[in-house]
């Protein structure tokens, strides 16, 4: 919900899984997030931006976290090679 002024008043703003676009509970213990560093591909050095991946506990469970996480740094990495 926003006021007046466009600003977000909400108590609590779910996270959805980058992977399933299911929304994350609060009750959901297994979830995580993770940031991965963005680096340069010269250099190799650590460039001071990163992206953000929510997990949700049902990918974890399934054991299929490690292969969502690959995939979607790959097509973050593919996505910011197009744009430069």
């Amino acid at each position: 919900m926003q006021n007046e002024t466009g600003q977000n008043v909400d108590l609590y703003i779910p996270r959805k899984c980058s992977w399933t676009n299911r929304l994350v509970r609060a009750k959901d213990h297994g979830s995580v997030q993770l940031n991965v560093a963005n680096v340069d591909p010269v250099t190799g050095l650590y460039t001071g931006e990163s992206a953000a991946f929510c997990l949700s506990g049902y990918i974890r469970d399934k054991a299929e976290g490690d292969m969502a996480l690959t995939a979607l740094v790959e097509t973050s990495d593919k996505k910011a090679a197009e744009s430069q």
